[in-house]
């Protein structure tokens, strides 16, 4: 009997057979791809690196609102809690100079962050040729990434931060004098920031400041005493790469007034929030947030009260405009 001449039914049931037997073996991996995502910027590079993702728990951190309202929001996005939190950093290359802004958290944050400089590494750069990082503030997820093992990280960068976060941060009498569950924060300060300043390559500067052409420190201060953000610009394109602006995208976005127990001074910290939301939405330009969802790269256009985040169309060959 030739197989053209079985019933129909029967070639299927036999086909449907042997695709199954041929795919019921193979386990779910469970890994992601590696974490970096390109676009070009006037003349510019920029390469989001993801360092990982965290849980947050935004009924529990978020302050100026209400558990509810928080929940109702979240529901909104179709999240519920834990939210898994991105943590990114930004690579920008200018032709003349490799710009780090912000490193990942390193070993400070737990297994699920750490990923940093492999990713960065499968985005085809290597720790070696970066020549300054720029830090948004010193809490962990941020500064844990320059060391390893208590040694620097990126061997050749200079590392500058804002001179309030410096002084804060780095100091012994702070630390002295802190909560025993914010003495963590210094710590991690110190144990990341100490081996530069002890190689001379820890340069903080004062408000702002132009750091290299096209990339510009703007005071931003209210999460911490010294909270950076920082200005991209090449051929009249900007991207503005805000650090911890904000954490909690879907509640965040909708109602800017909303606060997290994060903030050194919370009311700062909003009214930061407040004009840098308004000034991006009028003018059009690149944002880049630190816990948005990577890689963290869009516009913001007003929505009543609040904003929407318009993430940046997916682009494989680095043309995002």
């Amino acid at each position: 009997m030739s197989v053209s001449s079985w019933p129909r039914a029967l070639f299927t049931l036999a086909a449907a057979c042997f695709v199954g037997a041929a795919s019921a073996g193979a386990p779910p991996v469970n890994t992601q791809a590696p974490g970096f995502y390109r676009m070009t910027l006037g003349d510019f590079e920029v390469t989001a690196v993801s360092d990982g993702t965290v849980n947050l728990q935004p009924t529990q951190l978020l302050t100026n609102t209400t558990k509810k309202k928080v929940q109702t929001a979240l529901g909104r996005a179709f999240l519920a809690e834990p939210v898994e939190t991105s943590v990114n950093g930004y690579l920008v290359n200018t032709g003349s100079k490799l710009v780090l802004i912000d490193a990942g958290a390193g070993s400070l944050f737990g297994p699920t962050l750490g990923k940093f400089v492999a990713n960065l590494k499968a985005a085809g750069y290597q720790p070696e040729q970066v020549d300054e990082i720029y830090i948004t503030h010193m809490h962990a997820d941020h500064v844990g990434g320059l060391v390893a093992d208590g040694k620097t990280v990126f061997p050749n960068a200079v590392v500058r931060a804002d001179q309030h976060d410096a002084d804060y941060w780095l100091s012994q009498k702070n630390l002295d004098a802190a909560p025993e569950d914010a003495k963590g924060f210094f710590k991690g300060a110190m144990a990341s920031i100490n081996p530069y300043a002890a190689a001379s390559r820890f340069r903080p500067f004062n408000g702002d400041t132009e750091l290299v052409p096209g990339v510009k420190a703007i005071a931003n201060y209210g999460h911490t005493k010294g909270h950076t953000v920082y200005l991209v610009e090449s051929k009249g394109q900007k991207l503005l790469l805000w650090g911890d602006l904000m954490h909690v995208a879907a509640v965040q976005f909708a109602d800017p007034s909303v606060t997290i127990a994060f903030d050194t001074d919370a009311k700062a910290a909003l009214a930061q929030r407040r004009k840098v939301f308004a000034d991006a939405a009028k003018q059009g330009y690149w944002v880049a947030g630190a816990h948005l969802a990577f890689p963290g790269i869009g516009h913001l256009r007003r929505d009543g009260a609040g904003y929407t985040f318009v993430p940046a169309n997916y682009s494989s060959g680095a043309t995002a405009k």
